[in-house]
């Protein structure tokens, strides 16, 4: 039987690939407060303003492409169970060919209702762009993205998820973020973890640091993990 092979991605393994990181040193994403299109409050205030900011970065998505970090972890499916859990919300792992992806913080290509969280709406066209007052199947919709000052509800099966690996893997992430920087504390004691970041924070010291880019880092991490096949 194949190992669970659990690994978490930031934004660093999809800055290779030209996706602006989520916010700068000064708080600014591709030139906006974060806060105001990033927060529950932001969106309150500016609707419009929020969804033209994730409508621009959906239409940045469609002009890059998965990288060789991407493309490796696709790899690794040979001879693991790998499941990915990101923070990003762009669809890079999935169209590298990652079969089990869980989105921490939601997905640029889906929309959901405003009135009903349940009712997500994946869109087939990145050029679609949606405004305050879009409706589908009767919904006014918002960017399915969660905002500062909302809950993560995908955090509980990420944990889950983190519990049951038989090897964890963090990639291209400060390990500031909360609530996904907690996933590492659900690791089991005894498992193997491995941590890429170019600029690595502290970590335990039964951590394997790896402190290399995303691209390079996977190859590194490829070889290391030869021994648990």
């Amino acid at each position: 039987m194949k190992k669970k092979l659990v690994i978490s991605t930031g934004a660093g393994i999809s800055a290779e690939s030209g996706i602006s990181t989520f916010r700068d040193a000064n708080g600014l994403w591709e030139n906006y407060n974060v806060m105001d299109v990033c927060s529950a409050d932001g969106f309150g205030r500016n609707p419009a303003l929020v969804h033209d900011f994730y409508n621009d970065r959906r239409a940045q998505l469609a002009t890059v492409e998965p990288n060789a970090a991407h493309r490796a972890l696709v790899d690794l499916e040979k001879d693991f169970d790998v499941y990915v859990i990101t923070q990003n919300v762009d669809d890079l792992h999935e169209r590298a060919g990652s079969s089990h992806t869980l989105h921490l913080h939601g997905e640029l290509m889906t929309l959901r209702a405003i009135d009903d969280e349940s009712k997500v709406y994946r869109l087939k066209d990145p050029s679609i762009r949606s405004t305050p007052d879009t409706v589908i199947d009767g919904h006014r919709v918002r960017p399915n993205i969660v905002f500062f000052q909302e809950a993560v509800p995908m955090m509980e099966p990420a944990a889950q998820l983190a519990s049951e690996a038989d090897i964890f893997v963090v990639i291209g992430t400060t390990l500031q973020v909360y609530p996904a920087a907690a996933l590492i504390r659900y690791v089991r004691s005894g498992v193997p973890v491995f941590y890429i970041d170019p600029n690595p924070a502290q970590v335990p010291a039964n951590v394997t640091v790896i402190p290399m880019k995303a691209t390079e880092g996977v190859t590194r991490l490829a070889s290391l993990l030869e021994q648990y096949r």
